[in-house]
């Protein structure tokens, strides 16, 4: 069983990192007193928990806010943010590797890693603004830093204070899963939680997991220079999306030189007294040693609510983390959860999503559902993969009837333009009817462009709209226009094109 990975390292103390704690978790914060009674109390100031805590406190909400480290949870700190500005970095690499072919010539790509690292943190650093505790106190927020734990069905131990609330939503997110591997404690590992604390790049890295999260770092790296092994157990890379986006990063990351080890087993980890780390990996029954200087762990994600008194506030939980109903009410009905702790779609946007339901139904007797919302989400690797609702495989086994359109980058102007040719569009459409079900979109920028397809479904506009809509040329986003005609094409059956042969004969 995979084991969670909770602590959080901000490292090193330069003016960058110093500047983000004293937004994050300021030295020297004094806690606020309690008020007697909180309207809403909210465990975790990630993006569940600030969204939450700042739009009930926009309503009038007397609103407390507990966060055990760092405002801002993953995305900020360790996550989204980090992981962008590294990645941008790693294209601009790469594009000026390849400049040539568009007739620039650069003279050679030099990466200063410390550059590209410090970059990071002074963009963090910047963002951090927006989830500071100033900030957050500023909004009439009372922001306590430290655990956060229920002592009772309507009470949270922060620190030595005792919040009492009318209601309360837990927002504590995940963390990385750890597997069980015989020596890797030993050797040492990075996470997401540690990773963008390096300093130097690693000349050998090996990646373990193939998921958004180990392909993306795996490319970024890759780019900047190490040489990266990737080692997915199962037969695919990106399991949750479609299969041919899958084919599509495989065949991305091998042509840029990156090993990539498919239904393979990382069966021990070990360290010679040189000092490197030796991953045994098992493929095709044959054992492999694979040197490498840092290993990156991305194997899932897992939710940890071991710490926050569940039983004493009368909250049920599972091995997927907190139980809640459509309403993301807690067995406790008076305790909502929003985020990462209660859902499979662990995205920021996601999160954000549902902290707006939980305003809603905790606070002003709504009945909003969190099954009604439509969730995108979106791999930032080269070229990115974009999905919203079912994919084509998704849609066989559930025995769905389905028709599938699809549209190749290639015959997209901008694309061709840009030279960013790989990748496609595809809709799954309802059988018999314009019903978009699903939508998978490969391409540079497909996480701009996924929203177009989020709205159709959300608004329930089909196919045939997108066919109606006009784009600009020439742009990406004409793919959704292409596929629109390319869904109306499939109504012309040869019957309806014998009628309109008639119909132009007769208006001759």
């Amino acid at each position: 069983m995979p084991i969670p990975e909770t602590n959080i390292a901000i490292e090193p103390i330069d003016p960058h990192n110093q500047a983000l704690l004293a937004n994050v978790n300021p030295n020297g914060y004094v806690n606020p007193r309690p008020a007697e009674k909180y309207n809403l109390v909210v465990i975790g100031a990630g993006p569940a928990g600030l969204v939450a805590a700042a739009g009930a406190a926009g309503l009038g909400a007397k609103v407390a806010l507990i966060e055990r480290h760092l405002m801002g949870g993953d995305c900020l700190n360790v996550g989204c943010v980090p992981s962008k500005a590294l990645i941008r970095a790693s294209r601009a690499a790469a594009e000026c590797r390849t400049g040539s072919e568009m007739g620039i010539k650069t003279g050679g790509c030099e990466v200063d890693f410390v550059a590209v690292m410090e970059r990071l943190r002074c963009l963090r650093a910047r963002i951090s603004n927006a989830d500071s505790v100033r900030r957050f106190s500023e909004l009439g927020v009372d922001v306590f830093i430290g655990e956060g734990r229920f002592c009772a069905r309507d009470s949270v131990q922060a620190g030595n204070e005792t919040l009492r609330f009318a209601r309360a939503m837990i927002a504590t997110g995940s963390c990385p899963a750890i597997p069980e591997i015989p020596g890797l404690a030993q050797a040492g590992y990075e996470t997401n939680l540690s990773i963008f604390n390096l300093t130097s790049l690693p000349q050998r890295l090996v990646v373990i997991g193939g998921g958004p999260i180990g392909c993306e770092l795996a490319q970024a790296f890759s780019r900047l220079g190490s040489k990266v092994t990737l080692i997915q157990h199962g037969k695919r890379l990106l399991p949750r999306d479609d299969v041919d986006a899958s084919a599509a990063i495989y065949a991305r990351f091998t042509s840029e030189g990156m090993r990539v080890l498919m239904g393979a087993e990382v069966a021990s980890v070990s360290t010679p007294q040189n000092g490197e780390r030796l991953v045994r990996c098992v493929l095709n029954g044959q054992n492999e040693d694979i040197p490498c200087d840092r290993i990156l762990v991305a194997i899932g994600r897992k939710v940890d609510g071991s710490a926050l008194g569940l039983v004493a506030a009368g909250v049920d939980s599972n091995a997927s983390g907190i139980v809640v109903d459509d309403f993301l009410r807690t067995s406790n009905m008076n305790i909502f959860a929003a985020g990462d702790c209660c859902s499979r779609f662990k995205f920021t946007h996601a999160a954000d999503a549902m902290a707006r339901i939980v305003i809603r139904n905790a606070l002003f007797f709504g009945r909003t559902r969190a099954s009604s919302l439509i969730i995108p989400w979106c791999t930032f690797t080269d070229p990115e993969v974009a999905q919203v609702g079912v994919t084509a495989d998704e849609a066989k086994l559930s025995g769905l009837d389905v028709e599938i359109v699809s549209v190749e980058m290639r015959d997209n102007d901008r694309a061709v333009l840009d030279g960013e040719e790989d990748g496609f569009g595809r809709l799954i459409l309802r059988r018999g009817s314009d019903e978009i079900l699903g939508a998978t979109l490969v391409a540079g920028h497909a996480g701009d462009m996924i929203g177009e397809a989020a709205l159709a479904m959300t608004h329930k506009l089909g196919a045939s709209k997108l066919s109606s809509t006009v784009h600009p040329y020439p742009t990406r986003g004409e793919v959704w226009h292409k596929l629109g005609d390319a869904y109306s094409r499939t109504r012309l059956t040869p019957r309806v094109k014998r009628w309109f042969a008639k119909l132009m004969e007769w208006r001759r």
